[in-house]
């Protein structure tokens, strides 16, 4: 069922991610995971609203350096038991976007995952953060919903101005290398709440 409204995002999260289990799962994104290749242990990678830690935890399994917030308490409460049970050690913060403590030039990677809580203008100030954490030559990887996906209801906000589409990413992320940028559609099986048909889109941007 795809969400409608964010009044209370703290407390929304922390009702949704109470639930027993891991409400989208322990695995990876498939989109990030698709992109296992890019990652080289050592290097640094923000997760961005990573909730109970799927993607953060799998960064870090592959010997990145991960940083990671939410703003959800319960959320990050469990990615930590869930960073626990794997033998890993991520840098969780409870923050939302604009409280987060966010560095310049800091990271070879920032990773932001079906983010589309943000409304247009606190997209921008989001991807704006985004664009300036990552060091030359560093990538951003995204993945979101596009505006078909309100034919298909299988998750995501429900709201048309929080979707994507390529034209969007292209000028948020003007100036960066647009190594991949990817309009498709997909089954997903991430937890109970992105399952079945969806339409995606996917996007990795190099910084010059």
């Amino acid at each position: 069922m795809a969400e409608r409204t964010f009044p209370e995002p703290s407390a929304t999260w922390d009702a949704r991610f109470s639930d027993p289990g891991y409400v989208f799962g322990t695995e990876p994104n498939a989109w990030l995971a698709e992109h296992r290749g890019l990652f080289k242990p050592g290097t640094r990678a923000l997760a961005v609203a990573d909730g109970e830690g799927r993607n953060s935890v799998w960064l870090a399994q592959l010997g990145v350096q991960v940083d990671a917030f939410d703003i959800s308490p319960v959320g990050v409460d469990k990615a930590r038991q869930l960073a626990a049970n794997a033998g890993v050690d991520v840098n969780y913060q409870v923050a939302d976007c604009d409280s987060y403590a966010w560095t310049t030039q800091a990271y070879d990677y920032v990773v932001a995952i079906f983010i589309q809580f943000a409304d247009p203008a606190m997209r921008a100030r989001l991807f704006a953060r985004m664009r300036e954490a990552v060091k030359p030559g560093a990538y951003i990887l995204l993945q979101g919903y596009t505006p078909k996906q309100l034919e298909y209801n299988t998750g995501g906000p429900g709201l048309p101005d929080h979707l994507y589409t390529a034209d969007l990413l292209r000028t948020e992320f003007d100036g960066f290398e647009l190594v991949e940028l990817r309009d498709y559609e997909a089954r997903l099986t991430e937890g109970t709440r992105h399952v079945g048909p969806s339409a995606l889109i996917g996007m990795v941007a190099r910084r010059n």
